[in-house]
């Protein structure tokens, strides 16, 4: 799709969105059948953080009211990874807050954890630790990582209003050092950040550029204490109209829906599969809650899906 898709479809009324949504869908069925991977997370680690990214509730310039602590233990890793298996979930992601884990303890207690799931479950395991070098990418790699997880968060020509602490050329550095160790890469942005129709489809163009191997669509959840806290919650039309844009532009990508699709969505929320959406994240996020995966399990149900362990 080119720009002037995305605006076309951006500038469309629900009622017209209907054969978009039809070819959306053709195209998820055609890649993954009635199959719906789910993943669960677990903030590994959280608050402390010396970035200043304007939508997180763990950066430094943050005031909300969350909880603040060191990596977990081994053991709390492995027990939460276990109770995402028994949910459905066919991936389980260690998430952590800082610029990147580059304590060597740190390091260790990941990589342990890596195995020890890997050990005890047949849940894929992925990591979103930051900004890295190439040697615990690497280390990471041989662990048996599944992929790497690292969001653009928004488009380059956007990104110095959203965060000054680090540079987009890192994020984009980070990827490329993930991929030249291996690794898969899972790759997204947030959306109603305050970017145009143009920025979205800036990310999109990067995303292509980087050969990403999924693609995590996250909408803005605004926290009381950020700087982005009174920003107002997209449309669920809107939100419906950025996974159709994403999927009608990677029809061959597995599409997360994450971060704030409950209050984004709403009552619209089972439409994402219509739209072309794939895959879930689902349980709790960072700081903000999700939706019980007995809840997300029930509506596929519904629609006659049903999660799956597919690789992706």
């Amino acid at each position: 799709m080119h720009l002037g898709d995305w605006e076309d479809l951006f500038a469309r009324p629900f009622r017209d969105l209907w054969p978009l949504m039809a070819t959306a869908s053709a195209l998820r069925e055609q890649r993954v059948g009635s199959g719906i991977s789910l993943c669960v997370i677990i903030n590994a680690k959280s608050g402390l953080c010396s970035q200043d990214c304007a939508f997180c509730a763990q950066s430094r310039v943050s005031q909300a009211k969350i909880k603040r602590y060191p990596l977990l233990a081994l053991d709390e890793l492995v027990a939460a990874a276990q109770h995402a298996a028994g949910q459905g979930a066919a991936r389980f992601s260690i998430v952590t807050s800082g610029r990147g884990i580059v304590k060597e303890q740190e390091q260790e207690t990941i990589l342990q954890a890596i195995a020890a799931i890997r050990a005890s479950t047949n849940l894929k395991v992925c990591v979103s630790l930051g900004i890295l070098e190439p040697d615990f990418l690497q280390a990471l790699a041989v662990a048996g990582v599944h992929r790497y997880h690292h969001n653009l968060e928004t488009a380059a020509s956007y990104f110095h209003q959203i965060c000054t602490a680090h540079t987009y050329a890192e994020r984009l550095q980070t990827i490329q050092s993930a991929q030249a160790a291996g690794l898969a890469v899972c790759v997204g942005g947030i959306f109603g950040l305050g970017e145009s129709v143009a920025q979205r489809w800036e990310v999109a163009q990067a995303l292509k550029q980087l050969a990403v191997d999924s693609i995590p669509l996250n909408f803005l959840h605004p926290i009381a204490g950020t700087p982005l806290g009174s920003r107002p919650l997209l449309s669920p039309l809107e939100g419906l109209k950025i996974i159709l844009a994403f999927r009608l532009s990677f029809p061959d990508k597995r599409l997360i829906i994450c971060g704030g699709r409950t209050p984004t969505l709403r009552s619209l929320a089972p439409l994402m599969f219509a739209a072309g959406a794939d895959a879930l994240m689902t349980g709790d996020y960072l700081t903000t809650q999700g939706r019980l995966p007995d809840e997300d399990l029930q509506m596929l149900a519904d629609q006659g899906l049903h999660p799956t362990d597919g690789d992706d």
